[in-house]
Protein backbone atom coordinates (compact mmCIF):
# COMPACT_ATOMS: atom_id res chain seq x y z
CA UNK A 1 0.00 0.00 0.00
CA UNK A 2 1.09 3.53 -0.90
CA UNK A 3 0.69 7.01 0.96
CA UNK A 4 -1.50 8.00 -1.77
CA UNK A 5 -3.80 5.18 -0.94
CA UNK A 6 -7.68 6.15 -0.32
CA UNK A 7 -7.62 4.61 2.94
CA UNK A 8 -4.44 6.40 4.05
CA UNK A 9 -6.16 9.82 2.28
CA UNK A 10 -9.17 8.72 4.60
CA UNK A 11 -7.26 8.35 7.92
CA UNK A 12 -4.87 12.10 7.05
CA UNK A 13 -8.26 13.61 6.75
CA UNK A 14 -10.59 12.46 9.45
CA UNK A 15 -7.54 13.22 11.87
CA UNK A 16 -7.07 16.64 10.62
CA UNK A 17 -10.82 17.74 10.68
CA UNK A 18 -11.83 15.22 14.03
CA UNK A 19 -8.69 14.13 15.53
CA UNK A 20 -9.60 10.68 15.21
CA UNK A 21 -10.32 8.53 12.72
CA UNK A 22 -12.14 4.56 11.92
CA UNK A 23 -11.71 2.46 9.27
CA UNK A 24 -12.93 -0.91 8.52
CA UNK A 25 -11.55 -3.42 6.29
CA UNK A 26 -8.25 -1.61 6.62
CA UNK A 27 -6.19 -4.29 5.97
CA UNK A 28 -5.58 -6.78 2.89
CA UNK A 29 -7.22 -10.14 3.70
CA UNK A 30 -3.80 -11.66 3.28
CA UNK A 31 -2.10 -9.37 6.10
CA UNK A 32 -5.27 -9.75 8.47
CA UNK A 33 -5.73 -13.59 8.58
CA UNK A 34 -1.60 -13.75 8.68
CA UNK A 35 -1.38 -11.69 11.53
CA UNK A 36 -4.90 -13.67 12.53
CA UNK A 37 -3.22 -17.03 12.55
CA UNK A 38 0.02 -15.88 14.48
CA UNK A 39 -1.74 -13.94 17.38
CA UNK A 40 -3.73 -17.23 17.69
CA UNK A 41 -1.27 -19.23 17.93
CA UNK A 42 0.99 -17.32 20.27
CA UNK A 43 2.38 -19.75 22.86
CA UNK A 44 0.57 -18.24 26.29
CA UNK A 45 4.38 -18.97 27.87
CA UNK A 46 5.69 -15.89 25.45
CA UNK A 47 2.60 -13.16 26.81
CA UNK A 48 2.95 -10.75 29.27
CA UNK A 49 1.18 -9.78 31.60
CA UNK A 50 0.46 -5.76 30.81
CA UNK A 51 0.81 -3.01 33.37
CA UNK A 52 0.41 1.03 33.14
CA UNK A 53 3.21 3.16 33.18
CA UNK A 54 6.90 3.00 32.07
CA UNK A 55 10.43 1.86 33.03
CA UNK A 56 10.93 2.95 36.99
CA UNK A 57 7.39 3.94 36.94
CA UNK A 58 5.65 0.36 35.61
CA UNK A 59 3.54 -1.51 37.57
CA UNK A 60 0.99 -4.10 37.03
CA UNK A 61 -2.89 -3.28 38.31
CA UNK A 62 -5.33 -6.05 37.88
CA UNK A 63 -8.14 -3.24 38.89
CA UNK A 64 -6.93 -1.22 35.74
CA UNK A 65 -6.22 -3.55 32.95
CA UNK A 66 -6.03 -7.21 32.41
CA UNK A 67 -4.83 -7.70 29.29
CA UNK A 68 -1.63 -9.78 27.98
CA UNK A 69 0.73 -8.55 25.28
CA UNK A 70 3.49 -9.83 23.08
CA UNK A 71 5.31 -6.65 21.72
CA UNK A 72 6.47 -7.16 17.66
CA UNK A 73 10.07 -6.82 16.43
CA UNK A 74 9.76 -7.53 13.14
CA UNK A 75 10.70 -11.31 13.83
CA UNK A 76 8.77 -13.12 11.23
CA UNK A 77 7.47 -12.20 8.03
CA UNK A 78 4.42 -11.41 8.57
CA UNK A 79 5.32 -9.02 11.70
CA UNK A 80 7.99 -7.19 9.64
CA UNK A 81 4.56 -6.77 6.83
CA UNK A 82 2.32 -5.32 9.91
CA UNK A 83 5.52 -2.86 11.01
CA UNK A 84 5.97 -2.13 6.96
CA UNK A 85 1.81 -1.19 7.16
CA UNK A 86 2.53 1.49 10.08
CA UNK A 87 5.44 2.66 8.59
CA UNK A 88 3.90 3.75 5.24
CA UNK A 89 1.22 5.16 7.21
CA UNK A 90 3.46 7.13 9.49
CA UNK A 91 5.28 8.57 5.95
CA UNK A 92 2.12 9.45 4.80
CA UNK A 93 0.87 11.15 7.95
CA UNK A 94 4.09 13.30 8.10
CA UNK A 95 3.96 14.40 4.24
CA UNK A 96 0.01 15.11 4.43
CA UNK A 97 -0.06 16.82 8.25
CA UNK A 98 3.68 17.05 9.27
CA UNK A 99 3.34 15.92 12.61
CA UNK A 100 7.17 14.87 13.35
CA UNK A 101 6.18 11.06 13.55
CA UNK A 102 9.87 9.76 14.32
CA UNK A 103 9.34 6.63 15.69
CA UNK A 104 6.79 3.53 16.17
CA UNK A 105 5.77 0.66 19.15
CA UNK A 106 3.45 -1.83 18.50
CA UNK A 107 2.25 -5.40 20.65
CA UNK A 108 -0.15 -7.96 20.09
CA UNK A 109 -2.62 -7.42 23.15
CA UNK A 110 -4.97 -10.49 23.84
CA UNK A 111 -8.40 -10.26 26.37
CA UNK A 112 -9.60 -13.15 27.69
CA UNK A 113 -13.00 -13.34 28.85
CA UNK A 114 -13.63 -10.94 31.39
CA UNK A 115 -10.90 -9.19 30.76
CA UNK A 116 -10.98 -5.34 30.28
CA UNK A 117 -8.68 -1.73 30.18
CA UNK A 118 -10.49 0.86 32.13
CA UNK A 119 -10.32 5.02 31.00
CA UNK A 120 -7.32 6.01 30.56
CA UNK A 121 -4.70 8.44 28.04
CA UNK A 122 -2.35 6.82 26.30
CA UNK A 123 0.37 9.25 27.63
CA UNK A 124 2.67 8.89 30.57
CA UNK A 125 2.64 11.38 33.49
CA UNK A 126 5.10 14.47 32.60
CA UNK A 127 5.47 13.12 29.15
CA UNK A 128 4.44 14.00 25.90
CA UNK A 129 5.72 11.95 23.28
CA UNK A 130 3.26 9.31 22.15
CA UNK A 131 1.34 11.33 19.70
CA UNK A 132 -0.88 9.01 17.62
CA UNK A 133 -2.45 5.98 18.83
CA UNK A 134 -3.35 2.90 16.23
CA UNK A 135 -5.46 -0.21 17.69
CA UNK A 136 -6.38 -2.72 14.73
CA UNK A 137 -8.85 -5.72 15.90
CA UNK A 138 -7.81 -9.37 14.77
CA UNK A 139 -11.31 -11.20 15.55
CA UNK A 140 -13.37 -12.83 12.53
CA UNK A 141 -17.10 -12.90 12.81
CA UNK A 142 -17.16 -11.10 15.83
CA UNK A 143 -21.06 -11.45 17.14
CA UNK A 144 -22.05 -7.92 17.79
CA UNK A 145 -23.39 -9.12 21.15
CA UNK A 146 -19.65 -10.40 22.61
CA UNK A 147 -19.01 -6.98 24.47
CA UNK A 148 -15.35 -5.97 24.13
CA UNK A 149 -15.89 -2.49 22.41
CA UNK A 150 -13.29 0.30 22.34
CA UNK A 151 -15.64 3.25 23.79
CA UNK A 152 -13.91 6.42 22.78
CA UNK A 153 -14.43 9.55 24.84
CA UNK A 154 -14.19 12.93 23.54
CA UNK A 155 -11.42 15.30 23.68
CA UNK A 156 -11.93 17.65 27.40
CA UNK A 157 -13.14 21.22 26.65
CA UNK A 158 -11.75 24.07 28.89
CA UNK A 159 -8.79 21.79 31.01
CA UNK A 160 -11.42 19.56 32.51
CA UNK A 161 -9.83 16.87 33.91
CA UNK A 162 -10.14 13.91 31.05
CA UNK A 163 -11.71 11.60 33.53
CA UNK A 164 -14.88 13.40 33.27
CA UNK A 165 -14.70 13.75 29.66
CA UNK A 166 -18.02 12.07 27.74
CA UNK A 167 -18.62 9.21 26.01
CA UNK A 168 -17.90 9.97 21.91
CA UNK A 169 -18.39 6.11 19.88
CA UNK A 170 -18.14 2.84 20.91
CA UNK A 171 -15.86 0.62 18.11
CA UNK A 172 -16.94 -3.30 17.93
CA UNK A 173 -13.67 -5.33 17.81
CA UNK A 174 -14.26 -6.42 13.96
CA UNK A 175 -11.53 -8.23 11.94
CA UNK A 176 -9.25 -5.43 10.08
CA UNK A 177 -11.08 -2.23 11.65
CA UNK A 178 -8.33 0.16 12.88
CA UNK A 179 -9.01 3.36 15.00
CA UNK A 180 -6.54 6.60 15.00
CA UNK A 181 -6.64 9.22 17.21
CA UNK A 182 -4.37 11.51 18.99
CA UNK A 183 -3.03 10.18 21.70
CA UNK A 184 -3.22 12.92 24.44
CA UNK A 185 -6.67 14.39 23.42
CA UNK A 186 -8.79 10.99 23.78
CA UNK A 187 -9.56 9.18 26.77
CA UNK A 188 -10.76 5.87 25.66
CA UNK A 189 -11.45 1.86 27.78
CA UNK A 190 -11.64 -1.31 26.54
CA UNK A 191 -15.34 -3.54 28.01
CA UNK A 192 -14.82 -7.10 29.04
CA UNK A 193 -15.52 -9.42 26.41
CA UNK A 194 -17.53 -12.61 26.25
CA UNK A 195 -15.01 -14.49 24.42
CA UNK A 196 -11.33 -14.27 23.39
CA UNK A 197 -10.24 -10.93 21.86
CA UNK A 198 -7.55 -9.90 19.72
CA UNK A 199 -5.72 -6.46 19.20
CA UNK A 200 -2.70 -4.66 17.91
CA UNK A 201 -1.91 -1.56 19.44
CA UNK A 202 0.32 1.07 18.05
CA UNK A 203 1.79 4.24 19.02
CA UNK A 204 3.42 6.51 16.81
CA UNK A 205 5.78 9.11 18.48
CA UNK A 206 7.64 12.06 18.20
CA UNK A 207 11.16 12.63 19.10
CA UNK A 208 10.90 14.61 22.35
CA UNK A 209 13.04 14.03 25.49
Amino acid sequence: MTESSPLFNNICSDLYQQGYSIQKHSLSETLAQGLYQHISNLDDSRLKKAGIGRNADHQQQDDIRRDKILWIEGENEIERQWLNWLEDLKQCLNRQLFLGLFSLESHFAIYRPGDFYKKHLDVFQGKSNRKLSVVTYLNPDWPEDAGGELVLFDKPENHMPWQDSHELCKVVPQMATTVIFLSEDFPHEVLPAQQRRYSIASWFRVNHV
